[in-house]
């Protein structure tokens, strides 16, 4: 880096708070951090031009989770552990609501479906014989019955008869939601940097030495939010999961709104007006998604074309439009890491696929352990 006496004065000295991603998590952080220390210099470092995890490359699901995902956490996790994930994501996506407002969202409250394909009778049968056993596990948290059964009314093919609803689910416009918190951020004059990236940091008594490409300077504290690339300070804990996602031109005529998800939630679309946005398919290749590259692969995207043409738009015409893919954060277990690394250093990550939902409270939870 090539820094002037100037760059240098207005945006690398004197630094309280560095923040690692300019995600959800990261620009939630350092809003919260100007709310506990309005006096403080607080600086916020993207290694992309954009988030360059997920933050703007998720398929905008206001969700927290479809009823198969559900009874597949319970089987790794305690009913009190998926009350309080569930529960985390709920208080999540509220907070994004109320900081963010759902005109700036574009929030729209269609409420979420769960189909199953006409070969998974055995989750099929299972999530319908258990859906009463759920819906009183989450009463405390909603007050009334999440899941629902249905009849299919939009012309899907290959799938069974009835769907499930959930009327808590609704979309947003994910470029907008960032939009809108970057706006916040540099309201607040928190300095957002992009396209610099952080290649390690030394740990001194009074701070941290912050070492960027051909530059260090020294902060106060550093916090990571880093998600999915995260797994070096976690010591493995957090691995890194891809997603991939496409979109259609526009459907005239088209009839689908809400969000919808199969096969315990490994594909997932929605409408974004007349076009369907759809993504999935990691469980085809795990071993091969578990990365930090973005891009596509043959195997998932001819599937979820297959898809796109056999289940969701039967008998419909479509062509794609784009293609793109996102980085998650996942682990063995799916409780948020929000723990200080040191005395200075700090992480929020492993989101667990729930960024959307739970990325907000996990940045103020960050932010209140300085």
């Amino acid at each position: 880096m090539n820094l002037s006496f100037w760059e240098w004065k207005t945006w690398f000295s004197d630094v309280d708070y560095t923040i690692v991603g300019s995600g959800i998590v990261g620009l939630h952080a350092a809003l919260r951090l100007r709310e506990r220390f309005p006096d403080s210099t607080i600086l916020v470092l993207e290694k992309g031009i954009l988030p360059e995890g997920a933050s703007t490359k998720n398929a905008g699901f206001a969700c927290f989770g479809s009823l198969s995902e559900i009874l597949d956490d319970l089987r790794t996790h305690s009913e009190e552990e998926v009350i309080e994930l569930v529960a985390k994501r709920w208080q999540g996506l509220q907070l994004l609501r109320k900081r963010v407002g759902d005109a700036a969202l574009d929030f729209r409250p269609y409420g979420g479906y769960e189909l199953f394909l006409s070969e998974d009778k055995h989750l099929y049968d299972e999530c319908f014989s258990r859906m009463t056993y759920v819906n009183d596990l989450l009463r405390p948290i909603f007050r009334a019955d999440v899941f629902s059964r249905e009849v299919d009314r939009f012309g899907f093919g290959q799938i069974h008869e009835y769907t499930l609803f959930n009327p808590f689910e609704g979309q947003l416009d994910t470029g907008q939601m960032m939009q809108a918190l970057l706006r916040m951020a540099v309201a607040q004059g928190i300095h957002v940097l992009t396209s610099v990236e952080v290649q390690n940091h030394i740990e001194h008594a009074d701070g941290v030495e912050v070492v960027l490409s051909g530059a260090s300077f020294k902060t106060r504290k550093l916090l990571y939010a880093t998600n999915g690339f995260a797994g070096s300070l976690t010591g493995g804990a957090v691995k890194p999961a891809r997603a991939q996602v496409l979109v259609t031109k526009p459907i005239p005529g088209l009839d689908v709104k809400g969000t919808f998800h199969f096969d315990r939630g490994y594909y997932y679309f929605r409408n974004i007006g007349d076009r369907i946005l759809f993504g999935g398919g990691r469980h085809l290749d795990f071993e091969g998604e578990t990365t930090t590259e973005m891009g596509q692969t043959e195997i998932i995207q001819q599937r979820l074309e297959q898809l796109l043409k056999d289940v969701i738009l039967p008998g419909t015409p479509f062509e794609i439009e784009r293609r793109w893919s996102g980085i998650m954060g996942l682990g063995a277990v799916k409780k948020p890491i929000v723990e200080a690394l040191s005395p200075h250093v700090y992480c929020g990550v492993r989101l667990g696929g729930m960024g959307v939902a739970i990325g907000s409270l996990i940045g103020e939870e960050l932010a209140d352990l300085v």
